[in-house]
């Protein structure tokens, strides 16, 4: 056999990773449980802000104990806080919640490492999901601000993913808060300076959807001045 058919025959051999079966197509109804369940109880929750970040920030760490102080004063000035109810800054959000007698819900993935549901989840108000993007859903339909705390790539995923759907207009704007400026600066430097003055890929006010604060006060205050003017409502 000539090494280029060696080749074709190993690009065509079935990968542990791509597994067609033949009742993929009933895989819909788990999808769509999912979402009636996560729809029916988050209905229900009134208004939230949900909180992302690190899975791996500890307690005694500044961004855990400020993501504490920010999910207390938002419960008390009348926002639920939603988190993936993990580690972590999903941890020290549900329990900055439940210390100010807020709305404390968690959105529980499974994964094969780090995730598990934190005790400080109200009891009733954690929810499950095995599919990544029906929970992504929830936190983007249910959401009146996004509050980004440091974190790795899922934390970049959802920021970028609220940014992309509120510049498109697939979704009512809502306030998406960057904390901490040292973690994210650079960040935004590089749009600046990439995307917006060299390649031109987004426009300057662009950058206006997107608030860069250091302290709880900071966060509060942008979410309430939003809602003042815009009420609050489901995103899609």
């Amino acid at each position: 056999m000539s090494e280029n058919q060696d080749l074709i025959t190993e690009a065509f051999k079935p990968k542990t990773w791509l597994k067609i079966k033949s009742d993929d197509s009933w895989e819909i109804y788990k999808i769509q449980s999912e979402f009636v369940t996560g729809f029916k109880k988050l209905t229900r929750m009134g208004p939230c802000v949900s909180i992302f970040g690190s899975a791996r920030t500890k307690e005694n760490e500044k961004y855990y104990k400020l993501t504490q102080e920010i999910a207390r004063k938002l419960t008390e000035n009348g926002f639920g806080v939603i988190t993936g109810g993990g580690p972590g800054i999903m941890e020290a959000a549900n329990r900055g919640a439940k210390e100010g007698n807020g709305k404390s819900v968690g959105l529980n993935i499974d994964l094969p490492f780090e995730q598990h549901p934190n005790k400080y989840i109200d009891s009733d108000k954690l929810i499950d999901f095995e599919y990544f993007f029906v929970r992504k859903a929830m936190f983007m339909r249910y959401s009146q601000g996004y509050v980004v705390m440091p974190g790795g790539f899922g934390t970049l995923d959802e920021l970028f993913e609220a940014l992309t759907l509120i510049q498109t207009e697939k979704i009512g704007a809502f306030p998406v808060i960057l904390v901490g400026k040292e973690y994210w600066e650079g960040l935004l430097d590089w749009i600046k300076r990439e995307m917006i003055t060299e390649a031109h890929y987004i426009c300057v006010k662009d950058m206006q959807l997107i608030h860069l604060v250091d302290e709880a006060n900071d966060v509060v205050r942008i979410i309430n001045e939003f809602y003042e003017e815009h009420g609050a409502r489901t995103n899609y």
